[in-house]
């Protein structure tokens, strides 16, 4: 009886394994709508390691880049023309949601895709070089007053885009009128962080886990973290916007899309291989040593919050002139 059991255990272990790589994909690939080095970088390389250390995905997750529009070029060919590819996921950040909510992505809004997974929250910086005169937010603030022009911000994103928005909501806090600021638009944070420590920009705005690389070396200094406090670790000695007097905050939930003809089946398959992810300790882990902190949602709970979210940025935008 004992033997009998145990062969059907077996089987029923060979069965479900068998199950779970007939689903798996072939060829499964992360999209990250930007140039490399960035937070959409960030994204697909926590997932491909975090599913390839697990064991929840055999087969090597390749990152492919799709730059242009600040993820719209990416986002109309998920939905126009790899609707259906089971296989494929697209990084998207809250940057991407405050485009679609200015209607930034073309024809295609917040419906038009299947939100899977949430797997990090990331905060907004205000950055210089290590060696740039300012030493805190004030001291930028009073260079922008007495000279808008002498400053020059660089971000990951054109006008009424996620990082210009962090600089705008400064800016007004300080009584500075956000068109009066010197921008320079680049294709992603890894793109603009290479221009301020080339000196061909003064600031940038990003999210924190597309420099602290470069705090780790020494390069830059943040002056301003946009959290409602401090966060731990090797960020515990970069102050907040709020403790400097200027009542903002910014956290970056960073996750993934799929197409909108994706079966079912396909979409269950990766919504199970996350929720066992996140569940995880050792991704936690690898999160962590990522600079992203704990988010974890997948699925329904996903969707719901997009679609808040993009009503919260609509608003927002409309305060600044960017929406009709």
């Amino acid at each position: 009886m004992k033997t009998r059991l145990s062969r059907f255990a077996l089987l029923s272990s060979c069965l479900l394994l068998s199950s779970q790589l007939l689903a798996e994909p072939k060829r499964p690939e992360c999209i990250a709508p930007a140039k490399p080095g960035g937070g959409f970088d960030l994204t697909c390389k926590l997932a491909q390691s975090g599913l390839k250390d697990s064991g929840l995905l055999e087969a090597p997750m390749r990152v492919t880049y799709m730059p242009g529009g600040v993820g719209a070029v990416a986002y109309n060919a998920v939905v126009a023309q790899r609707a259906a590819e089971a296989g494929t996921i697209t990084a998207f950040s809250s940057g991407s949601l405050l485009n679609l909510a200015q209607g930034k992505f073309g024809r295609y809004d917040e419906n038009a895709v299947r939100w899977l997974a949430a797997v990090g929250t990331d905060y907004g910086a205000i950055s210089v070089r290590a060696d740039a005169p300012y030493k805190n937010l004030d001291e930028l603030i009073a260079a922008v007053k007495k000279d808008p022009g002498s400053v020059v911000f660089g971000a990951g994103a054109t006008i009424g885009g996620q990082d210009w928005m962090q600089t705008a909501l400064i800016a007004r806090a300080a009584g500075v009128d956000p068109k009066k600021l010197r921008y320079v638009a680049f294709e992603g944070g890894g793109e603009t962080l290479t221009a301020m420590l080339g000196g061909h920009v003064q600031v940038t705005s990003s999210g924190l886990g597309e420099v602290t690389p470069q705090l780790d070396a020494g390069k830059i200094r943040i002056l301003a973290v946009l959290s409602d406090e401090r966060l731990p670790g090797k960020l515990a000695d970069s102050p907040t916007a709020r403790e400097q007097g200027y009542d903002i905050s910014w956290p970056v939930i960073r996750g993934f899309y799929m197409g909108p003809e994706v079966p079912d089946e396909d979409f269950n398959w990766w919504k199970t291989q996350f929720d066992t992810l996140l569940a995880d300790e050792d991704f936690a882990k690898l999160r962590e040593q990522r600079d992203l902190f704990p988010l974890s949602m997948t699925g329904d709970e996903l969707e719901a919050f997009v679609k808040k979210q993009v009503q919260d940025y609509k608003a927002l935008a409309g305060e600044f002139g960017l929406v009709k």
